[in-house]
């Protein structure tokens, strides 16, 4: 696998304990605990971490910041969303963090569904939801790039706005990636034109190759006026020394799965968009897809990255994430749970093999 590809984790950001299976520690959402996971990303060989958002967790732009200041190599992939942020406040607050962090900033935009009465936010329709979208991130881009920067667009204005600090070019990074989900046709639409990484779900090969061809298309007719778009896996990765032991496991996992009816997995239900209901949809294909993708998990509960699962050993599992890798996918967001231990084990076991 190339050595270009970039290897992040997950840490879960949640008020309760247990989430997808973790360990029900004690305090296991305070900083000492997060940064005990971030600490050994860095001593493990992961480039970073994503950082979930949701109305009802703890801020992630906080969580990132404090966790970037207690490391020194991990990088945030800081999720946010359109309408709790504002593009000139985000823009500012994220050349900040990329200041104090010598450029450690990435970023993933959310624009599924959310509590947003919550925090008064009035978002529409679909259509209305990813226009918004598109235009912040269109202003983002141009405030980290430009000064004295003036638009009104049909969701945000600003007037002869330039953030402080400006952000450090460092080579070919000109500022954070952008990276971006979604399988609607409005979403494809957006990243075609503005995401810098577009994120898939643990989809089937030939569904990511589908897609990956789509979107290129997309950019070509859509004339996108950016790097070229680059692609990454979201899924979740079930290591064990054997591959008897891990399907032992997975079929053991999701058999407790199956009497808490998903306890604890829910947090991509509350309304299924496209690209999560095509994860649900899976496991009528078949249990096993591929060489070794679980879509079990589905039928109980799992949610987003916890819908399919690739099992096997860490043999196993590099020779699936390598069939990926030969699609075009570079960036990749692996876990499992307990998060802290499958941090240690598929740092030492799984990413050497990714590099060799």
């Amino acid at each position: 696998m190339s050595n270009n590809s970039v290897f992040l984790w997950y840490i879960p950001n949640d008020v309760k304990a247990g989430h997808r299976g973790d360990s029900a520690v004690e305090n296991h959402n305070s900083l000492d605990t997060l940064t005990s996971h971030a600490r050994a990303l860095e001593e493990h060989g992961w480039k970073g971490a994503l950082i979930g958002t949701g109305w009802g967790r703890p801020d992630t732009f906080t969580v990132a910041a404090s966790l970037a200041a207690r490391t020194t190599t991990f990088e945030p992939l800081i999720a946010i969303r359109p309408g709790y942020w504002r593009p000139a406040n985000f823009a500012s607050a994220a050349a900040t963090l990329d200041h104090l962090t010598g450029g450690r900033v990435r970023i993933n935009i959310v624009s599924g569904k959310d509590n947003l009465s919550a925090y008064g936010d009035s978002e529409g329709d679909q259509a209305h939801r990813y226009a918004r979208t598109k235009e912040f991130m269109r202003l983002v881009r141009r405030l980290w790039t430009e000064e004295n920067v003036t638009s009104a667009g049909e969701h945000f204005r600003v007037a002869e706005s330039t953030v402080e600090p400006r952000i450090q070019v460092r080579g070919d990074r000109r500022h954070p990636k952008f990276y971006f989900g979604g399988a609607s046709e409005a979403a494809e639409r957006v990243a075609a034109t503005e995401a810098d990484v577009q994120l898939f779900w643990g989809e089937p090969l030939d569904g990511v190759r589908e897609r990956i061809a789509r979107l290129k298309a997309l950019s070509r007719e859509l004339d996108r006026d950016l790097p070229p778009l680059e692609f990454g896996l979201r899924i979740t990765t079930l290591v064990r020394d054997t591959t008897e032991q891990a399907w032992t496991d997975a079929e053991a996992k999701v058999a407790e799965m199956a009497r808490s009816k998903g306890s604890g997995w829910h947090d991509h239900q509350r309304a299924l968009a496209v690209g999560q209901q095509r994860l649900l949809d899976l496991h009528e294909r078949g249990d096993v897809l591929d060489d070794n993708l679980y879509t079990a998990p589905g039928k109980f509960g799992g949610g987003g990255a916890g819908t399919t699962w690739l099992v096997g050993s860490a043999e196993d599992v590099a020779r699936s994430l390598r069939k990926y890798q030969d699609l075009g996918i570079t960036h990749f967001v692996l876990s499992d749970t307990p998060y802290l231990s499958e941090i240690k084990r598929q740092g030492d076991q799984l990413l050497p093999l990714l590099r060799g």
